[in-house]
């Protein structure tokens, strides 16, 4: 018997409103990755704001986030672990 799946979606954040989708979709139990280029474009603050955001709404849900190179970033629920290599910075 299997248990229901898990949906990965990728969206592209173009505004600060695009957190409640996030919500939304963390609420669901997906993976999200996240482009933020174009909000990284437009306004860095608020972009810095945004990912503020996204880290209390991973840690409310037990999700796990991290950067995925420059543009985007993944945000799973934490039976998905995401290996991060240790630089050995301490």
């Amino acid at each position: 018997m299997q248990a229901h799946p898990t949906y990965l979606k990728a969206l592209t954040i173009r505004d600060a409103s695009d957190i409640h989708q996030i919500k939304e979709d963390v609420q669901k139990g997906m993976v999200l990755i996240l482009r933020v280029t174009p909000l990284a474009g437009k306004d860095v603050e608020k972009l810095r704001t945004l990912v503020a955001d996204l880290h209390d709404v991973a840690k409310e849900n037990n999700y796990e986030i991290a950067r995925l190179g420059e543009e985007r970033i993944i945000v799973t629920p934490s039976i998905i672990k995401i290996w991060k290599p240790d630089y050995g910075l301490k």
